[in-house]
């Protein structure tokens, strides 16, 4: 049996103090990154079946500094170090039963996160160097596309902080829920909660729409040290404040490293309606069928197929086992060919990785570390035969970077919601095209958007979307510190 709470225990802090004679602004010196010292989501990710995402705002200032600067509050804090430890006996597991059903390990992680208004009750006031940040979601809503109307109360209003509560069960993750809450009482109101799970049996790892998700995060320079085939490497400082690629750490204040910006978005899927549009465009029904036709025109809105298999690679039926290697479901970079015969230049995973289309060390700059979870149920029976949504579900979208201005607002902004995007294509003819938004995520304020190269025989015709099948309802912007900042900054002894 696996001792959970020694497995993402915080490390002892007792050696960090607080210099308040320290500059004001980081240098940044290109070091190995302090496993110990980082909240475990950013980089390792949690390995999780269940999440809850508790938004809180500061209800007794004081005696919240207390309870967070306590030996029993970092204690549940996982590092990235924990995380890492974690990992390595999850993958001792499943060789030690290689074929076999493997018995999961149990364990729950916990991460914190404050929002501008949150670090500011909180007397941590210094500009962080990200206006996006010091925004808030809610003012750069408008800019993000999102149909501002469809936004929950609870991110309109007022979010101090978040708290990512993960394990392997829903007994795992409530037994550490209620540790955290009882030791923070009346510190904190709850004015939302969001309760994640990872679909059951065969979806496994796929988002509701069915698509496999999370194949295509980065590698960390100094972290993952073995990338594989075609994935993309980074610096640590895409991800963290004040580490080596961290294009705004001249700005930052000092207790802002090893920190990094927890983007949350709140985003309905209309699983029925999207299933149901597909339905109603397949591509070469005569030759396909109409089950196989939806089911590529769906895989060329993605860029991949259900299984994650690419259409780079496997561009008119799905490939099942290319889909399984890992050393080969990313090594691909949309080069060959170079028209839209494989991959729409607008699909989803073209869109926000355009790996080829733009030299590397851009794309590198603009990466985002995702992980997220779905939530809700399962479609019912009535609502697939009625092709409505009438039970919420979607996906708890979490992302982490070092800057929104290099990372999530702009793959929002500049890539998927700018039809433009990529640029400088053109047709089999060399005449110049316009890709149109993501299918997926582009939007543009509740209006109607178009798509172009979803036919690869008719690769200028435009397809028109009657509805958003993703809807943003709402989220926030988090700041999410260094252990060692959460301990002797933010809390007090």
């Amino acid at each position: 049996m696996i001792n959970s709470s020694a497995l993402f225990s915080s490390p002892d802090l007792s050696c960090y103090k607080v210099h308040y004679s320290i500059p004001l602004i980081m240098s940044v010196v290109p070091t190995p990154v302090d496993l110990s010292d980082v909240q475990g989501d950013i980089i390792l990710k949690f390995p999780k079946l269940v999440e809850n995402f508790i938004f809180f705002t500061i209800a007794q200032g004081a005696a919240f500094r207390k309870v967070v600067g306590s030996q029993a509050f970092m204690a549940l804090i996982t590092s990235a170090a924990n995380v890492k430890g974690f990992r390595q006996q999850i993958s001792a597991q499943k060789a030690k039963f290689r074929g076999k059903t493997v018995p999961l390990l149990p364990n729950s992680a916990v991460n914190i996160a404050f929002t501008q208004p949150g670090l500011n009750l909180l007397g941590l006031k210094d500009n962080l160097g990200d206006p996006a940040f010091t925004d808030g979601q809610f003012q750069r809503a408008h800019q993000l596309g999102d149909n501002v109307p469809d936004w929950l109360p609870a991110f309109k209003g007022d979010v101090h902080g978040v708290i990512l509560i993960s394990g392997d069960s829903e007994a795992s993750m409530l037994a550490t829920e209620a540790k955290l809450l009882l030791l923070l009482g009346p510190t904190i109101t709850q004015v939302f909660k969001v309760n994640g799970v990872v679909r059951p049996g065969t979806e496994h790892g796929h988002e509701h729409f069915g698509y496999k998700d999370g194949i295509s995060s980065p590698a960390v320079k100094g972290i993952h040290n073995d990338p594989f085939p075609g994935q993309q490497v980074c610096d640590p400082g895409v991800l963290l404040m004040g580490q080596p690629g961290d294009t705004s750490a001249a700005t930052r204040p000092v207790w802002a490293k090893n920190g990094s910006i927890l983007v949350y978005r709140h985003l309905d899927q209309l699983v029925p309606e999207f299933d149901k549009f597909k339905h109603d465009n397949p591509l070469f029904p005569l030759e396909l069928g109409i089950e196989k036709g939806a089911e590529l025109f769906g895989a060329r809105m993605f860029g991949r197929w259900k299984s994650g298999a690419p259409t780079d690679l496997a561009p008119t039926q799905d490939d099942t086992e290319l889909a399984k290697e890992p050393t080969r479901n990313n090594n691909f970079d949309f080069s060959d060919p170079t028209d839209q015969s494989h991959c729409p230049f607008a699909a989803h995973i073209r869109k926000t990785n355009p790996r080829s289309d733009l030299a590397n060390d851009i794309v590198a700059r603009h990466s985002i570390n995702r992980n997220g979870i779905p939530f809700g149920p399962e479609v019912s029976p009535l609502e697939r035969q009625n092709n409505k949504t009438t039970l919420e579900r979607g996906l708890a979208f979490v992302c982490y970077q070092s800057s929104l201005s290099n990372g999530f607002e702009f793959m929002q902004k500049a890539w998927a919601n700018d039809p433009n995007f990529i640029f400088g294509k053109t047709d089999t003819d060399g005449n110049p095209i316009t890709p149109g938004f993501d299918p997926i995520i582009g939007q543009k304020n509740g209006e109607a958007r178009q798509t172009g190269g979803l036919d690869p025989k008719e690769q200028g015709a435009n397809t028109s979307f009657p509805t958003q099948f993703v809807i943003s309802k709402g989220g926030a912007y988090f700041f999410s510190p260094s252990l060692s900042v959460l301990r002797t900054r933010i809390g007090t002894a």
